[in-house]
């Protein structure tokens, strides 16, 4: 047998392993978003009860292996080596798509990604079948096509269903134990906690251990058949238990609720959901092994028919064990998996903050018809009922850092639950991301969690992620099917462009995911300290000086030398400056003016001053940079050596009097200030005398129309950065000054800190 189908055996092991890994990524939102959003228990322990679930889930797999071999296709009209060919393009597709998906911090559904790579790798590889072969077959014959029509169909419904269901049910418990809900919760609490662990436990054993070992034959036909008395024993025992726990004990049972939940979530994901990462690879490997026997026993496998591949599966327990093994190592050390779960629980989190999703004109006509609706219920409600229902809804301060409380938490894993649970029963195919997502959404909505500051954004991004589940339907049908008509045309060839591929686009969005971090990291910075609030501004002082000086430089020389790179670089730069401040003008200044614990108004006025300052020279450079690239790209005629010397004569004088400042701030004297104020008037007199100069070279032809535009927009952003630089450096002194001026209380308590960050 050829070797190049052990080698894609090889190959779809690691790939199964990179989808183990990116697939967790993905999926440990759905039982991850309530416990850590709420803040049940330190993050090891959630990930402890999260591992055991995922643990029993992989070990005890409930045989939904016959998905990925015979659930799309019909794997008796396959060839061998067709059919490794299908299987190969679908682990490809289905890593790079989930990779993509994780880079951005997007939930997406596994389940919907594999059925619908499976789909389209077995159209492509039928087709060029049908194509180069005299068959005589029709695609339907290779095409089980009723299995994606179920889930497109099960998709809309279960995103409808759980929003609303997660919006009502919050909404009355929110109005029944409101914010404020330790008095209530000790009568109600036990009775509370006797239908989520009723529900929790409905779900384990129908959605996650349905099939396996621990649940045996017997005793799911028992329960199938007295579900009724089943649920009421369920029910009287855990709310007893509950009551145990609650009163005797002592024990938060909102807490085991949440914990349980996370668990039994969890041992579902693994177990129904581990076909996803590694069913085409088990289906691949049996396939070798078929092969393998018929080739041993002399048999052509060239036109060998996967018909084995409908009989039953036996996973070996061996590969569900590392399957698992993996899972939890990816579970705890994935930093995408921590990105797509702070997207949800960035989006169901109470009160302000940063949003990562923009608005858009359909968010915003939403909240307008919300709000249209909600003050003509406010013209008919009556007073106090009015004013019972603002009371529930008002938030109490909590010092833990909360996204949401527990009451939301096990709202969100309750009914996650029950809706799972009830999907299956019916035989729906129901997916637990859209499902956990949406019921989190509503309930955050339903929980006043979408102001009118953040609504917009909320709304937005949960329409982005919603778009993206619907697009994944379509691009993973699309690539897998493209690629799978790759592979079966370029045969070895293309199985090492593909890997190189692969490889290449996991470690271009490893570098942009690590971009993406960086950034929002520097987005959520916020100054709780005197230390850090001197610190910060001195560092940004020195990097504004720095950055403006090597820019201009840069640019001069991309002028006088034509040199496009050098120039671009300088533009890349110059973005990145421009977005590091406007950042911290709209993340950094009003939550750190919040969290500042002292009393020094001039203080606070200089430090929102250099932001300001700092931002708009950064705005020059931008457009500088910009503009310059552009003229130098288009292949326009180059300045000529009277521009070049005219604007380095503006790069001299900026460099001598922020070289000036900086002696002066080493040393703590400004008597010299003047220095500054001197290189803003001769600068601006300068900027009229280089027009002038301009002009008349305009006017004896010796400069092009697109060279003089560009020289005088770069002398007029000059002028611009040397405004704004006089004011930063005026700003920063008295910032200074102040500082010094701000009190011995000040000064000492910062001494203290200075001293314990040196310890």
């Amino acid at each position: 047998m050829d070797s190049i189908y052990l080698i894609i055996v090889i190959v779809l092991l690691a790939l199964a392993t990179l989808d183990l890994i990116v697939g967790v990524a993905n999926d440990a939102v759905n039982f991850l978003n309530s416990s850590i959003g709420s803040k049940v228990a330190p993050l090891w322990v959630i990930l402890t009860v999260a591992s055991l679930g995922v643990m029993i889930g992989a070990m005890f797999s409930s045989g939904m292996m016959e998905v990925a071999r015979s659930g799309v296709f019909h794997p008796e009209q396959f060839t061998f080596p067709a059919i490794m060919t299908l299987f190969l393009a679908v682990m490809i597709t289905d890593v790079i798509l989930l990779d993509l998906f994780n880079t951005f911090g997007l939930p997406t559904s596994t389940t919907v990604s594999l059925v619908f790579e499976l789909l389209g790798a077995a159209v492509a590889v039928a087709l060029f079948t049908l194509w180069t072969s005299d068959s005589g077959g029709q695609l339907g014959d290779y095409i089980n096509s009723g299995k994606a029509l179920a889930i497109i169909s099960g998709i809309f419904i279960s995103i409808a269903i759980a929003f609303v269901v997660g919006s009502i049910i919050m909404y009355i418990s929110r109005l029944i134990f409101s914010f404020n809900f330790g008095k209530r919760f000790r009568y109600l609490g036990a009775l509370w906690g006797g239908i989520a662990l009723t529900a929790i436990i409905y779900f384990a054993v129908f959605k996650g251990l349905k099939g396996s070992v621990l649940v045996t034959p017997e005793m799911l036909y028992y329960l199938e058949h007295h579900m009724a008395t089943a649920i009421l024993y369920t029910f009287t025992g855990s709310t007893l238990l509950m009551a145990l726990l609650q009163h005797l004990l002592r024990v938060n049972i909102l807490k085991v609720i949440v914990l349980t939940g996370t668990a039994a979530l969890a041992m579902a994901f693994a177990g129904n959901d581990l076909v996803n990462f590694i069913g085409v690879f088990m289906a691949g490997f049996d396939s070798y092994r078929i092969a393998s026997e018929v080739a041993a026993g002399g048999g052509n496998i060239e036109t060998l028919y996967m018909d084995k591949l409908n009989e039953p599966v036996v996973a070996n327990i061996a590969w569900l064990i590392g399957a698992g093994v993996i899972m939890i190592l990816a579970l705890w050390f994935s930093k995408k998996s921590r990105s797509v779960t702070e997207t949800e629980v960035n989006l169901a989190r109470k009160g302000e903050g940063i949003e990562r999703f923009s608005s858009s004109p359909l968010s915003r006509s939403m909240v307008r018809g919300s709000l249209t609706i909600s003050k003509s219920l406010d013209k008919i409600m009556p007073p106090p009922v009015k004013r019972f229902i603002d009371r529930q809804f008002t938030p109490l301060e909590t010092d833990n850092g909360a996204s949401f409380d527990l009451i939301r938490a096990s709202v969100n894993l309750t009914i996650a639950a029950l809706l799972i649970s009830l999907g299956t029963s019916l035989k729906l195919p129901l997916s637990t991301t859209f499902v956990t997502f949406m019921v989190a959404m509503g309930s955050s909505l339903a929980d006043r969690a979408w102001g009118r500051d953040s609504a917009v954004y909320r709304i937005n991004g949960v329409l982005t992620v919603v778009a993206g589940w619907l697009m994944t339907a379509l691009v993973a049908l699309t690539v897998s099917m493209l690629i799978g008509l790759f592979l079966m045309w370029g045969g070895k060839i293309a199985i090492a462009v593909m890997i190189l591929l692969v490889v290449f686009m996991l470690y271009k969005s490893g570098r942009i995911h690590t971009k993406r971090k960086s950034r929002e990291q520097q987005q959520q910075q916020v100054l709780s300290s005197e230390i850090q609030l001197v610190a910060s501004c001195n560092e940004d002082l020195r990097l504004v000086l720095g950055k403006t000086l090597t820019i201009f430089e840069d640019v001069l020389h991309g002028l006088r030398d034509e040199d496009r790179k050098r120039v671009k670089i300088a533009m890349m730069e110059a973005n990145e400056l421009y977005e590091r401040f406007k950042d911290k003008r709209t993340y950094e200044v009003v939550p750190t003016l919040e969290t500042m614990e002292m009393n020094a108004l001039d203080l606070e006025q200089e430090y929102v001053q250099l932001v300001d300052y700092s931002y708009e020279i950064t705005k020059s450079l931008k457009a500088v940079t910009e503009s310059t690239f552009s003229y130098i790209d288009n292949n326009h005629a180059a300045f000529t050596k009277e521009q070049i010397e005219d604007l380095e004569m503006i790069y001299k004088i900026l460099t001598e009097a922020f070289s000036s400042y900086n002696e002066m701030d080493q040393k703590n004297d400004y008597t010299q200030f003047s220095v500054v104020t001197n290189m803003r008037d001769v600068i601006f007199d300068l900027y009229k005398k280089l027009n002038k100069r301009q002009i008349k070279r305009v006017k004896a032809g010796a400069s092009t129309t697109r060279s003089s535009i560009l020289f005088l927009n770069l002398v007029n952003e000059a002028k611009i950065v040397t405004l704004q630089s006089g004011n930063l450096l005026k700003a920063h002194r008295n910032f200074k000054e102040n500082y010094a001026k701000a009190g011995p209380d000040l000064n000492a308590k910062t001494l203290i800190q200075q001293a314990t960050l040196n310890l």
